[in-house]
């Protein structure tokens, strides 16, 4: 039976989940909400459902609502999360949340709480390893072709240089770590989902001359390297359009081990393996053992998968701990985010992030 979805932010992104909504079989979208009346308007027109301008007042006239979807905008990515989420938790409705789950930390731990002491699912539209490439690297892990984990290197971002910055952009890009906490939910997602818990952090931020110049405010080259809590290393960087990325593109992941080795890149396109076990030159550039091509170049595709697995999930009543993309999950990108913008206010330290909540909410206890 199609699950009864609320959404709320009703801006670009809120209509692509409609979207997929619509075209998802376990899914029923029943109602749009936006504080912007003709936004609301626009897209119950549009999806030919119900208009409502606050949450309460959705809730209330549609309790039938089984899942609200919160994809509100802000002054920075994520500020206008905390407050819908918490009502629609209190009124007792699973949620989805656009990324990252808030700007402030301290608001992502309550909603994890708040989720887990009521049982509720509290997803996150994490969806940068919901593809075909990121599913076969899973399998090589799993099938023990990787090995005892050596390094993760990950780079995210977006393509530029100095003749196409156009000067600091909107109002939300106007603060020093407006690209660290909108962007780096995603990478440092994709990191923990292969490489585990990450136990300490370093980072060093920086801008182009360009971004100097001009007073642009927001550090858009993020260099973070990091220890996992199975021992291994990884390194992520993210630049937001300051330079052009060479190989792999604007979405590359290698992971490597005592076994093998994996490459993704453009996050839906293609994976490549080397096998350690097969004698290879130690100095050479060497053939990949296996290529994975699946022909989707298309980013777009990632939210269908992801938003799917969200509703087969609550369908299914998995257990918390097998929720993909989880509240939890996303908590643990923002502690990871601000314990990179810790270390480098104190000069590039090694900062340990906070434990993360057990799957009850409780923060005492860690798992």
């Amino acid at each position: 039976m199609a699950l009864k979805i609320g959404l709320v932010g009703m801006g670009g992104i809120g209509n692509t989940h409609a979207g997929v909504y619509q075209q998802d079989e376990l899914a029923q979208l029943v109602a749009v909400c936006d504080v912007k009346k003709e936004r609301a308007d626009e897209a119950a027109a549009k999806y030919n459902v119900p208009a409502f301008y606050s949450l309460q007042s959705m809730l209330a006239a549609m309790p039938e609502i089984e899942i609200v979807d919160v994809t509100t905008s802000g002054y920075e990515n994520g500020s206008w999360h905390y407050i819908p989420v918490m009502e629609a938790l209190s009124a007792n409705k699973h949620v989805l949340v656009e990324k990252p789950i808030s700007n402030d930390v301290r608001e992502a731990r309550d909603m994890v709480q708040l989720a887990g002491q009521k049982g509720l699912y509290l997803g996150c539209n994490l969806n940068h390893f919901f593809t075909k490439p990121a599913a076969r690297g899973d399998q090589l892990i799993a099938e023990g072709k990787i090995g005892e984990p050596v390094y993760i290197v990950h780079k995210m971002g977006f393509n530029g240089g100095q003749a196409a910055y156009a000067g600091p952009g909107a109002e939300r890009w106007k603060r020093p770590y407006s690209h660290l906490k909108a962007f780096l939910a995603h990478p440092f997602s994709v990191l923990r989902h292969f490489g585990g818990d990450i136990t300490h952090v370093q980072a060093y931020l920086n801008k182009p001359g360009v971004r100097k110049t001009a007073n642009d405010l927001m550090y858009s080259i993020n260099s973070v390297h990091v220890r996992f809590e199975n021992g291994s290393t990884g390194y992520l960087l993210s630049q937001r359009g300051d330079a052009m990325f060479g190989l792999g593109g604007w979405w590359s992941f290698e992971m490597a081990g005592t076994k093998g080795t994996f490459v993704i890149e453009n996050c839906v396109e293609k994976l490549y393996y080397w096998d350690a076990d097969k004698p290879k030159d130690s100095m050479a550039s060497p053939t990949p053992d296996e290529v994975l091509d699946t022909g989707i170049k298309d980013f777009g595709a990632t939210f269908p998968a992801r938003i799917h697995a969200f509703l087969e999930d609550v369908s299914n009543n998995v257990p918390p701990e097998l929720l993909r993309a989880s509240g939890r999950d996303a908590l643990a990108t923002l502690e990871y985010t601000f314990a990179a913008i810790r270390s480098f206010e104190e000069g590039g330290a090694v900062v340990r992030p906070e434990a993360l909540p057990n799957l009850h909410g409780d923060i005492t206890r860690p798992i």
